[in-house]
């Protein structure tokens, strides 16, 4: 279970780095933010059971936030 949260660390950190290059520096701080806790989580060596309650908990943190975005936040078709 902890080599999946270093594969997950990865994944997001090559996604921050392909914000980076988009100019997206909100994208890439979450991004940043989340490949931090992804390698800390891998590194733990945690319970199996642990591992799923921390990633249940990163999707609902998740969730909120971006449900927040998107309602409160985000104008729809507010391009450059």
């Amino acid at each position: 279970m902890d080599n999946m949260f270093k594969l997950c660390g990865f994944w997001t950190g090559i996604f921050a780095v392909m914000f980076f290059i988009g100019g997206m520096m909100p994208a890439t701080v979450i991004f940043v933010a989340s490949t931090i806790f992804f390698l800390l989580l891998g590194y733990l060596n945690l319970t199996e059971r642990m591992y799923m309650y921390m990633f249940g908990a990163y999707l609902m943190i998740f969730m909120v936030g971006f449900s927040y975005y998107a309602t409160f936040i985000h104008v729809p078709g507010g391009g450059h």
